[in-house]
Parts: structure tokens; sequence; C-alpha cells
């Protein structure tokens, strides 16, 4: 499956790295209080898909956010609230995140 990014200014990407165990499950992402975006609704938590990714050097599993606002967001890794990590966008780039069982 291909994604389109739209990286420029102020906007940036992320690129979720999962186990195959979470395939199909959707992660959520939040700007962490302070984080500097110019999201106008900051700490609204927004979702994406793990899903399969096939390219010439194999198989993996991502959560792609194509066009996320630079600044310092929190991977949460339930819905009751449980960070996994935070991860920093900047505008332009495309961030990684290795999300662990």
């Amino acid at each position: 499956m291909s994604v389109v990014l739209e990286l420029g200014g102020d906007v940036g990407a992320l690129v979720l790295m999962a186990p195959a165990a979470l395939l199909g499950h959707e992660i959520e992402i939040s700007e962490e209080p302070g984080g500097g975006s110019s999201d106008p609704t900051p700490g609204h938590r927004t979702h994406s898909l793990v899903r399969e990714r096939v390219t010439g050097t194999g198989t993996s599993y991502a959560a792609v956010y194509p066009a996320v606002p630079a600044g310092r967001y929190i991977i949460w890794r339930d819905q009751e609230g449980t960070p996994a990590g935070t991860v920093t966008v900047e505008g332009g780039h495309v961030a990684r995140f290795t999300l662990a069982v």
C-alpha cells in the first residue's frame, strides 16, 4: 500500500513501526502539552491503522500519519491512557518511532 506524505513548512509525517501482532490495530497520538505544534486542538487524539507494508526488502508493519503539524507527540499504548513514548515531528521531515509490544 502506497502512502502520499504532505511535507513542508510546519508539516511533517510520522511512521510508527509496530510488531506484526498489532496488525489491524489503531494507534493513537496526541500533541504533548506544550508540544509546540500549531494544531488548533492540542491534546486531540488522532489515529492510524497498523497495516502490512511490503517492499523489495521484505514485510514490515506500520501506522503512517501523513500530515502532522510540527511538535512533540505522545504515542498512546491503549485507550486507558498508557503512553508508549514520545516523538518529535519536524516540518518537512518524516519522524520514526518503533512501538514495542
